[in-house]
């Protein structure tokens, strides 16, 4: 993949290129289509890129745009083949542990059924909804926006289908869950035979099917077809007060301050259009504050407790980090510590990092913080191993007597940490950052 990086709207200085195509500024930009940073905020020229190129923005280093070839075929035969994965990946066992003559078969649902009847419900519906409903929604939505397209058509209300394609993008955790697999076979190695079934290999296959289909689409092209494509401008950048950008779609139009204080609907995905997202730091605040106090609980209570042959041993994630080291396993113990321990805690601090910056105004390295800000949005997700390998292990070990696994308080406490800091990171609009250094003079900025 070759970066391109293209000038601002109304820039003269031209684009610095790594590739040979789109090197140089188009005279006629301003009338072209445009692209508003979804980071920054800076209005770009679209430009057409040949396939593997990407659009980089000059000033925060956020990718604009890719160039990709057969954009829908690609991404619609790869969607329906997850179908035909996800359906093999529920059909058939997971795993199966045999201890002292007794088997158990685990699926993708019974880890939920095992969480609801322990009186975990909230638990069990957050399982089941990243790792099976948010996934079959998203490939079932994707085929219903794609498939009407490749034969030229378009079925009612697509545009706010693929809106929701986007939105659950984060919450489908396939390949988090796939290591929460990992770390129970780790652990539940000692204890008996364990047997990875069919549905294991179908769900693997799943996960890179997903990850090429993403890879394969182009949102702008399915946009452009789906409504109508982002207009030209005349102004060599935006004026504040008339030009607005969607965060769902990228859509770019004219509105006058009268519109604006209304948040109208986007003509194109019907999302409010607004200049920033509405309350941002007070609800980036009351979300993280929330986080920072159930992380303590979230350590301190255990998040599974092990029964065997009547007695029983409560697990936090620091003791089964512990348990991990003492069995050499030091890769995996690092994994889970830092997925669990560290990345909820660094997230946390580091999003009021940014939230203080904002709020002082300061004006120290904007691109480097906007960095961090993207580190941290796209980190937050991995650290439900935990919460994924606890599913696992209830619905596995119940062996009566022999050997069973109970949820813990602390399974809860984490998973709401968890999603308390994505949704945090989610509300948080990193183009504060930049209003907040001061970007009228947009030179000065991109060279900060």
């Amino acid at each position: 993949m070759t970066e391109t990086f293209v000038a601002p709207l109304g820039d003269k200085r031209g684009g610095q290129s790594r590739s040979s195509a789109g090197a140089s500024a188009d005279p006629n930009q301003a009338r072209r289509a445009v692209v508003a940073c979804h980071d920054c905020d800076l209005l770009y020229p679209v430009r057409r890129l040949a396939a593997g190129e990407s659009a980089t923005c000059s000033r925060c280093g956020a990718v604009l745009y890719k160039g990709k070839a057969d954009s829908v075929e690609r991404a619609l035969t790869l969607t329906i083949s997850g179908l035909i994965l996800f359906v093999l990946a529920n059909a058939y066992p997971f795993m199966v542990l045999e201890i002292e003559g007794r088997e158990q078969v685990n699926t993708l649902f019974t880890g939920v059924g095992e969480l609801y009847s322990h009186g975990m419900w909230e638990l069990a519906l957050l399982v089941l909804m990243t790792s099976i409903g948010v996934p079959l929604m998203k490939l079932s939505a994707t085929t219903y926006v794609l498939l009407p397209l490749w034969l030229g058509r378009r079925l009612p209300g697509a545009a706010k289908v693929f809106r929701w394609v986007e939105i659950m993008h984060p919450w489908a955790m396939m390949e988090v869950y796939l290591l929460g697999v990992l770390v129970a076979y780790v652990n539940l190695t000692d204890l008996g035979s364990l047997e990875l079934g069919t549905a294991v290999f179908a769900f693997a296959a799943l996960i890179l099917i997903m990850v090429a289909a993403e890879a394969s689409l182009d949102p702008r092209e399915v946009w452009d077809q789906l409504g109508r494509p982002n207009a030209g401008f005349d102004a060599p950048q935006r004026s504040r007060r008339s030009v607005v950008a969607c965060h769902s779609c990228q859509f770019v139009g004219r509105l006058s301050g009268a519109e604006l204080r209304a948040h109208p609907a986007c003509p194109r995905c019907g999302a409010s259009l607004h200049l920033r997202k509405p309350d941002s730091v007070a609800r980036t605040w009351a979300l993280l504050i929330t986080a920072a106090i159930l992380y303590v609980p979230a350590n301190v209570y255990p998040v599974m407790t092990v029964i065997s042959f009547g007695s029983g041993q409560p697990d936090t994630i620091l003791s089964g980090v512990k348990h991990l080291i003492e069995g050499g396993l030091w890769p995996l113990a690092a994994l889970v510590f830092f997925a669990s321990v560290a990345v909820p805690a660094l997230k946390v601090l580091g999003l009021s990092f940014l939230l203080i910056s904002v709020q002082t105004c300061s004006r120290w390295r904007p691109r480097d913080r906007t960095r961090l800000y993207r580190v941290i949005e796209g980190v937050g997700r991995w650290s439900m191993i935990d919460v994924f390998m606890v599913s696992i292990l209830v619905a596995l070990v119940k062996l009566g007597s022999i050997a069973t696994i109970e949820p813990g308080i602390g399974a809860s406490a984490f998973a709401a940490v968890v999603i308390l800091t994505m949704i945090a990171s989610m509300s948080f609009d990193p183009r504060l950052i930049w209003d907040a250094a001061g970007t009228a003079d947009d030179r000065r900025a991109a060279q900060s």
